[in-house]
């Protein structure tokens, strides 16, 4: 269990920026790209998940939130016949991600199902300049004295330090696999049961983990295992959702010398809790003969799909 985004920043020697990057908010204020004419076509695919997808009155979260994810990528994908370098994506499911670094002198590792993970024939261009990567040098990591940062991590034996990006995808990202670098993971909480998925803190610390580990693969199966600082640091974008509530990050890798407090940090940009909508009817509301809430979808958020598209469209366009 990942108990929070603080807990995360620490284990992955992180500075936390709120909001989304001026990289991606240029892309969604980009009247050029056209995306506010998507934006009636992302609302019916909204109705389509919620309303029109199964015959039962009211459909599960975990039918809808797949769909839901389905149709989003749809409407991002249709977006390639005007930006070809789109069409050089592959989402891969049940990837396994494993990495290992040493933060103080504790060994960490992070490893298990990584999501849906996009990648693409070539990475997302670094984020902050070289000048905002040195300043992270007077950032001061926050402690949690007495009580230590691993508290509620699983120990295990570790007997073999992996480090490896999809190492037990379908597609296996062998050598030579051209869609090398990873782009976006998305993490579906689609339990219906409430306490079977995780809180919007915890998934947003569970995204910060992910994105970190595909980051440091990545950057070891370039750069090798020698703490350093990186001088092409990886990006690493993630979103996730239980269908309704949307969670945005980038993650900036910029160095693997990740023992000490020291030195230049890491960097993460999160906007949190977005709804895509506010709610979904599926059957009208009737009191005394009155129909008090139609059926349909109200409180759309064009600008929580926007965000969704522009992370899709960032590195290409």
């Amino acid at each position: 269990v990942f108990p929070g985004v603080r807990q995360a920043q620490w284990l992955t020697k992180t500075k936390l920026v709120e909001g989304l990057p001026p990289a991606v908010q240029d892309i969604m204020d980009n009247p050029a790209l056209g995306l506010q004419e998507l934006e009636e076509r992302a609302k019916q695919m909204v109705s389509h998940a919620r309303l029109w997808d199964t015959a039962e009155a009211a459909p599960r979260r975990e039918r809808y939130c797949p769909v839901l994810f389905e149709n989003l990528i749809h409407i991002c994908r249709s977006m390639s016949g005007k930006y070809p370098s789109l069409s050089k994506r592959m989402l891969a499911r049940n990837c396994r991600i494993a990495a290992t670094w040493e933060r103080e002198s504790i060994l960490l590792q992070v490893r298990g199902l990584s999501g849906i993970l996009m990648n693409s024939m070539s990475p997302i261009a670094p984020i902050a300049s070289k000048e905002e990567i040195l300043a992270t040098k007077e950032h001061v990591l926050e402690t949690f004295y007495p009580i230590a940062p691993t508290i509620d991590l699983q120990e295990v034996n570790v007997y073999k330090e992996l480090n490896d990006t999809g190492h037990m995808c379908p597609l296996g990202f062998r050598d030579g696999y051209p869609y090398s670098h990873p782009h976006t993971l998305f993490f579906l909480e689609s339990a219906n049961v409430r306490t079977d998925r995780f809180r919007p803190e915890q998934l947003r610390a569970k995204m910060l983990m992910f994105a970190f580990g595909n980051a440091l693969a990545k950057a070891k199966a370039l750069h090798g295992n020698d703490p350093k600082v990186l001088e092409q640091p990886v990006v690493v974008q993630s979103i996730g959702t239980d269908g309704q509530l949307f969670q945005f990050m980038v993650f900036q890798l910029n160095t693997t010398d990740l023992v000490s407090n020291d030195g230049v940090k890491n960097l993460v940009w999160i906007d949190s809790d977005q709804n895509l909508y506010e709610r979904a009817q599926c059957v009208p509301e009737v009191k005394k003969g009155v129909v008090t809430k139609p059926a349909g979808i109200s409180g759309f958020q064009p600008d929580t799909f926007k965000k969704f598209l522009a992370l899709y469209l960032h590195g290409t366009v």
